[in-house]
Formats: structure tokens, sequence, C-alpha cells
């Protein structure tokens, strides 16, 4: 038992540095982009400087109360830290699959064609992000308030009966109509926005395999290799909403299992919080392998370090004294 606790803590750590490190960097990239770089800004850019902040929340106040259940710590949390830490939780994965979407039909309608019955949107969509972003951080916050007066510290490690159970937390008491209403908005949330980012990738699927066979039409290969910005961000996309239905459709299950499963089992409770992590923890690598602000910050980067390189160079092609009175020649 020690030696898988170990394991599972030393998982945890590393999602959380890895997953901590990389959306913290992003968001503070694309923050200043967006607030000091005006020729790079873009709508898009406030969708991901949300995802990143919602993702560093979820990897804070999931993996670090597991990592320190296994490392041994049995009373981490009263009554107020488990209502907080599973609020504050709870309220940016909503979050998360309601940017994701919103991603999603942003960059569809980006590069939908102008004949498009769609294409009318484009025009609204600078305007349209902060309203829906605020709309979807009201709308989570108000569905989770449930949390609040039902959960709170847990008494005992090895409840038995149905009803949620984290590693520090427990379900206290929840009537049948407030569960069903509360369950009841969190499928029919999901299901609205994963049916949502389904239509909008296939649709985006679409129209690039459009876009592919329009190229191979063209003789010169020069221009058929090239690849507008705009599908190549597409692609990334797809890959993000791929990755996260995976994820989010996985941890749903086995959270629901966990729900009405009647002995709670902590080892599977990991898991689950591991599940729930995946996807933030990836997020960043996924998106800086095609993103212009992070390809841009590294060169600029590298533009920094060759004078100092070359400096350097200088310095230790200086002929010494020594070497000189002695008639001794450097040459490259």
């Amino acid at each position: 038992m020690f030696v898988n606790d170990t394991v599972f803590a030393f998982l945890l750590l590393s999602q959380i540095c890895f997953g901590f490190i990389g959306n913290s960097f992003l968001f503070i990239l694309y923050l200043y982009t967006l607030l000091n770089q005006s020729h790079l800004k873009k709508p898009i850019g406030w969708i991901f400087t949300q995802l990143t902040l919602v993702n560093v929340l979820t990897i804070m106040f999931v993996l670090i109360p597991e990592s320190m259940h296994s490392f041994g710590v049995r009373h981490f949390m009263d009554d107020v830290g488990c209502k907080a830490v599973l609020y504050v939780y709870r309220v940016p994965r909503g979050l998360s699959i309601c940017t994701t979407s919103l991603l999603s039909t942003f960059q569809a309608i980006t590069i939908c064609p102008n004949s498009s019955r769609w294409a009318w949107l484009k025009f609204k969509l600078y305007t349209c992000i902060f309203p829906y972003s605020l709309f979807f951080w009201i709308i989570n916050m108000l569905i989770y308030i449930n949390i609040i007066g039902t959960v709170g510290a847990s008494t005992n490690f090895t409840m038995l009966g149905q009803g949620y159970c984290h590693v520090y937390c427990e379900t206290k008491y929840i009537g049948f109509q407030d569960s069903s209403s509360f369950i009841s908005s969190i499928v029919i949330r999901d299901l609205l926005f994963v049916v949502l980012m389904i239509w909008t990738s296939i649709y985006m699927v679409i129209l690039l395999y459009r876009h592919h066979r329009r190229t191979q039409h063209l003789h010169n290969t020069s221009i058929s290799s090239q690849t507008s910005p705009e599908y190549k961000a597409t692609r990334t996309i797809l890959v993000l909403v791929s990755v996260f239905v995976f994820f989010y459709c996985l941890n749903n299950f086995m959270t629901f299992y966990l729900l009405y499963r009647p002995e709670k089992n902590s080892r599977l409770e990991k898991i689950s919080g591991i599940l729930s992590s995946c996807y933030p923890t990836i997020f960043p690598f996924i998106l800086m392998k095609n993103n212009k602000i992070f390809s841009l910050f590294t060169f600029r980067l590298q533009r920094r370090q060759i004078p100092c390189l070359k400096e350097n160079r200088m310095v230790n092609l200086t002929c010494p004294t020594s070497f000189c009175n002695r008639g001794v020649s450097i040459t490259i």
C-alpha cells in the first residue's frame, strides 16, 4: 500500500509541476501580449488566456489534496476547506468544457467561407467573447453553489453508501429532489457543449478536407506545400477538442461510477483525479507546437542570446599575452 501511495504521489506531483509551469507560462505570455503587444492581439487570445487560468485552478485544487493524501496526511481539510476546494475545483472544470466549446465554435466560424450561412457571425465574434465568457462564469458558479451546503470534511475514510466522496470530503446530506436537479443541470450542460464541440469539429474537418483537395490541384509545389496559419490553428484546435472530449467523458464515467458505488475506494478517487487533470496538463504543450506567439517569443529569446555568444567567442579567441609573446597564433 505504501509503495502504491508513493507512486501515486510522484505521478501527481509530476502533473502538478508540468501542468502548472506550462499553463502559467502561457497565461503570462498571452496576458502580456494582449496588454502590451497590440499588433499580435487577437480575440482568440482571450479564450486561450481563460483556458490556461482554468487549467491552473483545476490542477492545483485537484492534485494538491490528492498528493497530500498519498503522502499520508490524513486530516488536511476541515468543513470550510472542503467546501472551498471542491467549489473552486468544480467551477473551473465546468468552465473548461464551456470555454473549449467556445474555442471550437470561434475557430469554425473564423475559417468558414464567405459564402457560408454562418459568415455573418464573423463580424460579431470580437464583441461576443467577453459576454459569453462572463455568462459561463455565472452559470457554472450557480450550478455548483449546491456543493457549499452539502459537502463537508470526511469522518470515515471507508464510507459506505451512495454519494460524493473525496479523499478528505464527503456528501453530508442531499435530498433526492436536490440531487436530481443538480445532476440534471450538469448532464444537460455537458451534453449541450459536447454536442456543439463535436458538430463544429466535424464542420472544421470537412473544411480542411476540401482545402486539402483544392491544394492538390495546384501544379506549383511551392504553393501547394504552404498551409495558411488559420488552417494550422484549426488542426491544433481539433487535437485539443479531441483530447478534451476523450478525457472528459472518461472522467465523467469514473465520477458517476464512484458516485453510485456502494463502497468508496480512495485509489479509484486518485485515478479519477489524475484523469481530470490529464487534459489541463498536456494542453499547453499541444498549444505551443504551432503557436505564433510562443514561436515569436522563442525567436526573440534566441536573438538575445546570439550577441552574448558572439561576445564570448571573441573573448575566447583573444590571444593571451603569454601566447603572443611566444609567437603562437590562433586560427579559426
